[in-house]
């Protein structure tokens, strides 16, 4: 049997909130919830209740549905440290280093600034499960809202540690958008293209492309690519370090 369900439920226009829960005490926290009312409805569909919020960063489509849900529940909001000033209601505060329990499931917490400035991701070995909110996305990396190219770059190597067969739990199905993107930084993959076949064949039918995996993003992602000789090769910039092939990806994509 798993050690716990994800339940994914789509929101507004891309979002997707993520339902967490412990098989062993049906301990259920929600991920990221931009608005109450679609995890409402999952949770009385499925005679649940909610118990934890884990919010990754400050904006209000990850974190909407905050006071409604923790009113009607009583559920304890868990979020980052360094935001505690910009998220309402927040119960506990954590930063990397630190552990949050779902239940028996337990997740190692990593500070991923670039996004948001104090931006972090959930990490729940037990589940093999990434929620990366809007730091790493399929494919993709968020936009620099409040940090730089260099601390995105070094916020989202952090991924690549984690075991291939983990999967990414990101805030938004913009994964279509960001493989066609992709395939600009890097024509001649074959991993790549492969997986923009398969996404094409999943959007077509109005199905999710998340969950990926880590292993599947190190092979095609260009943001986690940047330090492959490869990707600078094929931009045009070979021997440029890293850093600087991240941030000229990331400027190819706001342009893109």
């Amino acid at each position: 049997m798993s050690a716990g369900d994800i339940i994914l439920i789509p929101n507004r226009s891309d979002n997707y909130i993520y339902l967490l829960r412990c098989a062993k005490s049906g301990v259920t926290a929600v991920i990221d919830p931009g608005d109450a009312a679609p995890v409402i409805d999952e949770l009385e569909k499925r005679g649940w209740q909610l118990d934890i919020i884990l919010n990754t960063h400050h904006h209000n489509d990850h974190v909407g549905g905050n006071a409604e849900l923790k009113e009607k529940y009583g559920a304890k909001i868990i979020g980052p440290t360094a935001e505690a000033d910009k998220i309402g209601g927040l119960d506990v505060t954590v930063a990397e280093g630190d552990t949050v329990k779902v239940g028996e499931l337990e997740a190692s917490i990593y500070d991923v600034p670039g996004h948001t400035a104090g931006h972090i991701a959930f990490y729940f070995p037990a589940v093999s499960a990434l929620f990366s909110g809007d730091s790493l996305f399929a494919l993709g990396c968020g936009r620099l809202f409040e940090g730089t190219a260099e601390q995105m770059w070094h916020s989202l190597i952090k991924f690549r540690t984690l075991p291939v067969e983990t999967r990414l739990y990101c805030g938004h199905e913009y994964t279509l958008n960001n493989a066609r993107f992709a395939l600009t930084i890097e024509p001649e993959n074959t991993a790549l293209q492969a997986r923009v076949s398969a996404i094409e064949t999943l959007r077509k039918a109005n199905r999710p492309t998340i969950p990926s995996t880590i292993g599947e993003e190190i092979d095609t992602n260009p943001f986690l690519r940047a330090d492959v000789p490869l990707v600078g090769k094929a931009m045009g910039m070979s021997g440029a370090t890293a850093e600087i092939v991240f941030t000229e990806i990331r400027h190819r994509k706001d342009n893109f």
